[in-house]
């Protein structure tokens, strides 16, 4: 590589509204959310996403995307 080239990584992410509260995500991380109902193991469907980036593309909800959801799976009830 020369001196000149540029190295981007590329950055995917969601910004959701949960229990009053926005997170920002990222696929694999762990989040604490409250005030859900579900048990361990069941799958949730996030569909009150924000803000969506996948490298350059970003999109941005008013207030909400109605083509984006995150999916999770919910690991422990505290």
């Amino acid at each position: 590589r020369g001196l000149g080239d540029v190295y981007k990584r590329q950055i995917m992410y969601a910004v959701i509204e949960s229990g009053g509260k926005q997170h920002k995500v990222e696929k694999g991380m762990k989040l604490s959310v409250d005030l859900l109902q579900d048990e361990p193991g069941n799958k949730i469907i996030f569909d009150n996403v924000l803000l969506y980036v996948d490298g350059e593309n970003v999109e941005i909800g008013q207030p909400y995307l109605s083509n984006v959801k995150v999916s999770a799976e919910i690991i422990d009830k505290i």
